[in-house]
């Protein structure tokens, strides 16, 4: 989510942004994946939890970390399975991203009636896969009255939340 808001040339204000998720979709618990540990991403892994994410970091090999990327694919998987396998108290998952890895479980999850909906951070690179689902399974963050509610305002030159 944040690099692909920042591929499209603005910045998501994460607090308001979790407010949004509530408001919205009535959201009570949102997970931040996020590839690996590093000190100088130290203020937005603090930001997150302050703005009421959840954040958990993949688990990477001390020798690997900086060689490659940040993949969670799997963690996600794995998280939401758990859950529909551990928990009923939750209603439906709503997953933000445009990768179309997660096309399978969205199908199960469409299909099991645990599927709120899909909110893709980049129009451009969200994939082909999901073309086929309806239209009320999936949404932009990147239209222009959405970014004016989640987004950081730029004042005089510097931005702010």
């Amino acid at each position: 989510m944040h690099l692909g808001t920042q591929e499209n040339n603005w910045n998501i204000d994460f607090r308001k942004f979790r407010t949004y998720l509530q408001d919205k979709y009535h959201i009570t618990e949102a997970y931040y994946f996020l590839g690996y540990v590093s000190d100088e991403q130290q203020d937005l892994y603090s930001n997150l939890q302050k703005a009421g994410y959840i954040v958990s970091f993949r688990e990477h090999s001390s020798n690997l970390i900086g060689k490659k990327k940040g993949n969670v694919d799997t963690d996600i998987v794995f998280e939401v399975m758990r859950i529909l396998i551990e928990r009923d108290d939750f209603d439906k998952i709503l997953l933000v991203s445009g990768d179309g890895d997660y096309k399978k479980m969205v199908d199960y999850l469409i299909k099991q009636n645990r599927f709120k909906k899909i909110l893709f951070p980049n129009n451009k690179f969200a994939s082909s896969l999901y073309k086929q689902i309806s239209w009320r399974y999936f949404d932009h963050l990147d239209n222009k009255n959405l970014q004016h509610k989640i987004g950081y305002i730029k004042r005089k030159g510097s931005l702010r939340h």
